[in-house]
């Protein structure tokens, strides 16, 4: 995976992250923000296709895959998405981008939403893939949506439930979880499904991605509601699967609209994980979009 791409180790907001990068260093910065409980080898298929007119930055979350995995506090703190996103700007400010692109899928776009309300003059354009608004789903969410999201309500039990539960067969749960979500299918690949499989495997791993759903119901929702119905102004294009929860359960474009000015999108053929299953589609569908926004000075 990710032929010609550098690893390295970059200091976020007091923790370190693992990133992947390849592409020009002079080129527009793009960052890809990846979901739970995957790593930055979700990108694999997508990544690659943008190096060309890109630097393209792929981090593993704080809490996921290789990056830091900092001790939490009593109000979910350090899992916030505010903090999260301080993490993108650190490692963005790193490479040289004080403006950047950003894609981002399922938790990552979740911290792509805060970091178009926190830091509004550091992006050019996101895309968002399948998710809509976290307090608007937890506000809206009926029985349809908590079945198929079960997960949603079972990571955030307090402290050691479902970590003790995750942990007696951390495997069997991953693939419960994921390949639930897609239908009973298996996009996988076998080097990125090793890297979820071994990331996911470490107690401190599952204790990590645990408190980032807690910080979602508790302290995420409470920065947003301290907005005070402020939007984003990032211009933002929004995909959400066909086979997915969000298109049975949501009017996604509609939830978008109450957090976002500019704003639109559609829905794709394809279960959450579309990266991985329609990465051409993806790929291009982010360059054709990140294209309309290039900005005058996507560097500093």
């Amino acid at each position: 995976m990710f032929e010609g791409f550098r690893e390295e180790v970059v200091q976020g907001d007091g923790v370190d992250i693992f990133v992947r990068h390849a592409g020009p260093r002079d080129a527009p910065g793009l960052m890809l923000l990846h979901g739970y409980p995957q790593t930055s080898a979700m990108w694999h298929r997508v990544a690659p296709r943008l190096t060309a007119n890109y630097h393209v930055i792929c981090p593993d979350l704080r809490g996921y895959g290789r990056s830091g995995k900092p001790d939490t506090d009593a109000d979910h703190t350090p899992y916030s998405k505010r903090v999260m996103a301080r993490d993108m700007i650190h490692v963005m400010g790193h490479f040289g981008h004080r403006r950047f692109f950003l894609g981002a899928h399922d938790r990552g776009a979740r911290v792509a939403h805060r970091l178009a309300l926190d830091f509004e003059d550091r992006v050019n354009a996101m895309v968002l893939l399948d998710i809509a608004p976290t307090r608007e789903m937890y506000r809206d969410a009926g029985t349809a949506f908590a079945t198929a999201y079960w997960h949603w309500y079972f990571l955030i039990q307090a402290h050691p439930l479902p970590e003790q539960i995750i942990g007696t067969d951390p495997q069997s749960f991953w693939k419960l979880k994921c390949l639930n979500q897609a239908k009973g299918g298996n996009p996988f690949a076998a080097d990125a499904l090793a890297e979820y499989l071994d990331a996911f495997s470490t107690k401190a791993a599952i204790h990590a991605s645990c408190e980032d759903y807690r910080a979602a119901a508790t302290i995420d929702i409470q920065h947003d509601d301290e907005d005070c119905g402020r939007k984003f102004a990032t211009p933002t294009r929004v995909f959400w699967a066909k086979r997915g929860a969000i298109a049975a359960c949501f009017d996604a474009l509609a939830l978008w609209r109450e957090r976002a000015a500019h704003v639109d999108g559609e829905m794709l053929d394809a279960t959450h994980y579309m990266a991985e299953e329609i990465p051409q589609d993806i790929a291009t569908r982010m360059a054709d979009f990140f294209a309309l926004h290039t900005a005058t000075e996507a560097k500093a």
